[in-house]
């Protein structure tokens, strides 16, 4: 009895962090990997979120060959959870090279704001806004389908 117990309020814990068409996010404030910040607004229409690194190397696939500016022409931005990452790693190693990217990473260090979006492994969540409110979400798990969904916002 005790197990069923645990198990239902593990359930209606992680329904309720689901987020559903029409709910507005609630602001926050990141730093991205240049150390500038980065708040969530209402002009905001599209919210990338990657909780791993294969989430971050599907997006910059997808974004190979495009320009610098790329993502903000569209209004979207990417969020990468490097919570897991090794801190020692992520100074010497992989922030520095986020520094040569042609788009923003929006850094959550202390895993804040991305389990909020329960990106899958593996996977880049996209979260249609409008006005700050959800307007559909969607998983990628191919570069070329990710790539054809930007380019689309930008028509």
């Amino acid at each position: 009895m005790r197990t069923l117990t645990t198990l239902l309020l593990c359930l209606l814990a992680s329904s309720a962090l689901a987020l559903e068409p029409g709910e507005r996010l609630a602001p926050w404030t990141l730093f991205d990997q240049h150390d500038q910040p980065y708040t969530l607004d209402d002009q905001l229409q599209v919210l990338l979120v990657g909780s791993d690194m294969d989430g971050a190397k599907l997006l910059d696939a997808a974004l190979q060959g495009k320009p610098k500016g790329y993502l903000e022409q569209r209004q979207t931005v990417f969020l990468a959870d490097i919570s897991r990452m090794p801190a020692i790693i992520g100074k010497l190693f992989a922030i520095p090279k986020m520094r040569d990217y042609s788009y923003r990473v929006l850094l959550d260090r202390d895993a804040r704001i991305a389990p909020r979006y329960s990106a899958g492994e593996g996977q880049v969540l996209w979260l249609e806004l409008s006005d700050g409110a959800l307007v559909q979400q969607r998983q990628f798990h191919d570069a070329a389908a990710l790539s054809t969904a930007l380019e689309a916002l930008g028509r």
